[in-house]
């Protein structure tokens, strides 16, 4: 059984020597035939200066480097596109994704599934963001057409046809979350406890977070644009409802002086709902527009040596 591991990479230098240690050691235990397929996403640091040295050691291990940074999703693309094995992981480099628990995803597949997933339990994390994550998950549930799991991420292993059905998706707005979800097929998870980075910082701030949320609602579904109407409707019905209110009090009581305040509120009220109307509308034509162009996911600056074959000793 030939495997091959991707991992995406981002300025990680400082636990790239590392990962490769225990990579080696892990993989040598599950088969001779496996590859290590490490992207450089653009990196600033040397990363890529790691990588060819990794590469000159040990011919199992390959890298492609990309001619800037494309994102997380298209570093991922790039490694299954490259990776030439029967059955391929994806994971981080930041050794948060333990390499000793490939061993027991990989014998899963033995048992008919064609993707392993490792979720971890989140113990540890702050109460501010375990808060937010948790109310992320049970409002995009509420609006994607795919289930996406709390805890799971990018740290899988999946089968010859998983990876075929996946590199069949040619849209240029992926979202890997649910793109994995999407393609369905059996599917085990294996729960670990949450292991924090060791070297550098998260590359995640909130603001990236807060765009790959919004990604995530927006890439599997058109309810954003449904609820628009819906909301739509409720305020055309509150503005008419008023109006009416309005003209009976004048009827009744008389044509009394214009109110400032409420004219203000009401064309601020309405106003910023005609604004954030227009912006899902304006986020789905901006990925309809980026579709259109049919740009390449990425561009490869340089690719390390091609596999060996045969296994080394």
């Amino acid at each position: 059984m030939g495997l091959a591991i991707v991992v995406p990479c981002l300025n990680e230098e400082p636990s790239l020597r590392r990962l490769a240690g225990r990579l080696r050691r892990t993989l040598r235990e599950i088969t001779e035939d496996f590859e290590v397929v490490l992207v450089d996403d653009g990196s600033t640091d040397g990363t890529l200066t790691v990588m060819r040295e990794l590469a000159a050691d040990d011919p199992r291990f390959r890298y492609v480097a990309l001619s800037r940074n494309f994102g997380k999703e298209a570093a991922m693309l790039a490694g299954l596109r490259h990776a030439e094995a029967d059955v391929v992981g994806i994971m981080d480099a930041d050794l948060q994704n333990p390499p000793e628990l490939l061993a027991q995803m990989v014998k899963l597949l033995d048992d008919g599934y064609d993707q392993v997933v490792a979720r971890r339990d989140g113990k540890g994390m702050s109460w501010p963001r375990a808060l937010v994550t948790r109310a992320f998950y049970r409002v995009a549930n509420r609006m994607v057409d795919v289930e996406l799991r709390d805890g799971i991420g990018d740290f899988r292993i999946l089968s010859a046809k998983a990876v075929e059905a996946l590199l069949s998706l040619e849209e240029i707005n992926r979202f890997s979350k649910g793109l994995f979800s999407w393609i369905g097929f059996d599917t085990a998870v294996i729960d670990y406890h949450n292991v924090w980075r060791e070297d550098g910082r998260s590359k995640w701030s909130f603001g990236k977070l807060v765009d790959y949320a919004v990604d995530g609602v927006v890439s599997f579904n058109n309810k954003p644009l449904r609820l628009a109407i819906y909301l739509g409707a409720l305020f055309t019905l509150l503005a008419f409802g008023y109006a009416g209110w309005v003209l009976a009090d004048a009827v009744v009581n008389g044509n009394a002086v214009p109110g400032y305040v409420t004219l203000m509120c009401g064309v601020a009220v309405f106003g910023g709902i005609q604004l954030v109307i227009l912006g899902v509308i304006g986020e789905y034509l901006g990925r309809i527009y980026l579709e259109t162009k049919r740009r390449p996911h990425f561009v490869v600056k340089e690719n390390g040596p091609p596999r060996s074959s045969g296994a080394l000793p």
